[in-house]
């Protein structure tokens, strides 16, 4: 990445790498645009990794998202993926983003859930058009 990020842009990566490194149990995340695009992913994930559950997480969230729309049940804001190997969370930000969150097997979803709540209600007012545009700059390169 040969760009500077802005304070907003570093403090928003800051945010998701920190929430992974303080949520036990949690041992990945990253931030995906409604369109699919990643915008950031915690520390030691993988790029390759991230653009995959970027994909697939944008993929779940739109098939959740219209289900609760054709059976009349208001947006969709959480799934969770039961896995042999641990769960995947995915939850709304704003404007179609989302935060994706893969756990061990031993992460107390009730914790994991709670704690992406506060952090999209944290991190929800920060991400404007302009933080998206700059972060799928960023991670384009």
């Amino acid at each position: 990445m040969n760009r500077q990020l802005s304070e907003n842009a570093e403090s928003f990566a800051w945010l998701v790498s920190n929430f992974v490194e303080e949520v036990p149990g949690v041992e990945h995340a990253i931030v995906v645009s409604s369109d699919g695009l990643l915008l950031t992913a915690s520390d030691a994930f993988p790029m390759e990794h991230a653009e995959q559950l970027a994909a697939i997480a944008t993929g779940l969230h739109s098939l959740a998202h219209n289900a609760a729309r054709i059976f009349s049940r208001g947006n969709c804001e959480q799934l969770i993926v039961r896995m042999q190997r641990g769960h995947l969370f995915v939850m709304a930000i704003s404007d179609g983003s989302s935060l994706a969150v893969l756990t061990s097997p031993e992460a107390e979803m009730r914790i994991v859930a709670y704690q992406m709540t506060l952090l999209v209600e944290s991190a929800a007012h920060v991400l404007t058009p302009q933080l998206r545009s700059e972060l799928r700059e960023v991670v384009g390169n």
